[in-house]
């Protein structure tokens, strides 16, 4: 402020300015108030500026938070979400294992018919231990001396099957397990032929 008086008087000297001592006072005191506003201002002016500074600072701290708090909940969600759905498929499935063994609790179980496993062939044992299917596909394959191995296409024509390949693998599993428990012999070409005589069809007679 003093700086600012000084600089104001040598204005006046400089432009050569001559008044008497009463105007050089007021305008020196005038000039004393307005430099002492314009410093007040300057320093309300410099307070503001840095509460401002110290808001825009505040305010950055603040969205940082808010950013991280927001992350933090969105964690939280998927949490709490992610736990609902496996609590919900570990109890469905628990419903549905339960409801399953219940359903096998209340069907009753039913007892092998007679036949319908192939027992292993031995000496002595009949061809009517068989199923009447398994008896037929063995009795076809005994009727057939001398002619040899055949396809399992055969086999099904010969029981008149239509000979689609469901027929034609069916009769195949058949023939196939006759083989493994020694009432056929399974070539190596994939074909079936008996090993023995006429035997016992499934009306109690020979197959011949």
């Amino acid at each position: 402020m003093r700086d600012r008086l000084i600089s104001a008087g040598q204005a006046f000297v400089s432009v050569g300015v001559r008044e008497s001592p009463d105007v050089l006072f007021r305008w020196f005191g005038e000039g004393c108030a307005m430099a002492s506003i314009l410093g007040l201002l300057e320093v309300r002016e410099s307070a503001a500026r840095e509460r401002v500074e110290d808001l825009r600072e505040a305010a950055a701290r603040a969205a940082a938070a808010l950013e991280a708090a927001g992350i933090e909940l969105d964690r939280r969600v998927i949490a709490r979400e992610e736990l609902v759905e496996a609590l919900a498929a570990s109890a469905a499935g628990a419903t549905a294992l339960t409801e399953a063994e219940t359903e096998a609790e209340s069907v009753p179980v039913s007892a092998p018919l007679p036949g319908t496993a192939v027992p292993s062939w031995r000496e002595g044992l009949p061809a009517t231990a068989l199923s009447p299917e398994y008896q037929r596909i063995l009795g076809m394959l005994a009727d057939r001396p001398g002619r040899g191995p055949v396809k399992a296409k055969e086999i099904a024509v010969m029981l008149g099957l239509e000979p689609t390949p469901a027929k034609v693998e069916g009769v195949r599993s058949k023939a196939r397990r006759l083989a493994e428990r020694g009432w056929l012999v399974h070539e190596a070409s994939g074909m079936f032929s008996a090993v023995r005589g006429p035997v016992a069809g499934p009306g109690g007679g020979s197959s011949a």
